[in-house]
């Protein structure tokens, strides 16, 4: 018989992949944003759209349920976690190609399979870890040298990566005791209820990260883009993490800068050097690698130990 664990890592694989390919779609309409919205009101139409998306669609398939003082402090923790890590991103993304800032960003699933191992007490094998460690050279190498040109820009990514790391342990944690759907969208009312009142308390002040203007028609599609693409992706994210443990899912995380390059190139014209495609190889070797070896250890657990050599 199918092993039921092993096929809930398979869909927890397929999932972490499914991210992979929507989160850069939310990075290019927040990219595009930039030119003419404030980088806190891209910010909070991402969490306000997941939050008017979701939160109906919970309550009528009836997820909701009425939160413990617990879980209201977890949900305004995770919020405020991909609150910052959102702006951080977006804040480089303005300056910055967004091939290179998502590189610089995936230090991420280095930092999350070590905590992961450390935190939750998850299994961390050596030859995962050497695959984690092969993509993060190649990270290394798809970053290219311009910290001249971005300033400390560059470094905006690096502290990305550390909330990031943070709000997967929560998800990790909050997303095997609830409904995903219900997960995000608590988590999206929060984020609002936290951003909206510092947009409104900025307003008319000219500070330009955090003014807001009256969005045109243009402005008004990339935020409703912005908060589609973001509301998928981590509906994709928050189901993954409740199917397969954080050191499983966070080398996949690499492939998503080959979906960010490739997107850069065809929205922005930006096209790595062939160090960075050296880079994305080995990026792509090691999450093929460990979605093989996945699936190896699957079919092994599903042969009777008697029919084992």
């Amino acid at each position: 018989m199918p092993n039921p664990r092993a096929d809930r890592v398979s869909l927890g694989i397929l999932l972490m992949v499914a991210f992979t390919i929507t989160a850069p779609f939310l990075d290019s309409f927040a990219k595009l944003a930039t030119d003419t919205v404030p980088i806190g009101q891209i910010v909070a139409a991402r969490f306000v759209v997941q939050a008017v998306l979701l939160l109906p669609l919970a309550a009528y398939l009836g997820w909701l349920h009425r939160p413990t003082a617990r879980e209201v402090g977890l949900h305004f923790a995770r919020a405020s976690l991909i609150l910052l890590s959102t702006f951080l991103i977006v804040r480089a993304f303005a300056e910055m190609p967004i091939a290179d800032a998502v590189a610089i960003f995936f230090v991420e699933p280095f930092l999350l399979t070590l905590a992961g191992a450390f935190f939750l007490g998850e299994t961390l094998g050596i030859r995962r870890l050497v695959a984690c460690g092969v993509g993060f050279l190649g990270t290394l190498l798809v970053i290219q040298p311009n910290f001249a040109n971005s300033g400390w820009v560059a470094l905006l990514p690096l502290g990305t990566a550390a909330c990031f790391t943070a709000y997967l342990l929560l998800t990790r944690r909050m997303a095997t005791a609830m409904h995903p759907v219900s997960l995000q969208a608590y988590t999206a009312v929060a984020a609002s209820a936290l951003i909206l009142p510092v947009l409104a308390g900025f307003e008319g002040t000219g500070q330009g990260l955090l003014d807001p203007v009256w969005p045109t028609w243009a402005d008004g599609l990339l935020l409703l883009g912005v908060g589609v693409a973001g509301g998928i992706a981590h509906l994709f994210l928050s189901f993954a993490f409740s199917h397969a443990p954080a050191a499983t899912l966070a080398p996949l995380q690499y492939l998503e800068i080959l979906f960010a390059t490739l997107l850069g190139f065809l929205i922005f014209a930006d096209l790595p050097d062939p160090t960075a495609f050296s880079g994305m190889l080995l990026i792509t070797g090691s999450g093929v690698y460990i979605w093989w070896r996945e699936r190896r250890l699957e079919r092994l657990t599903e042969i009777p130990p008697a029919a084992l050599p």
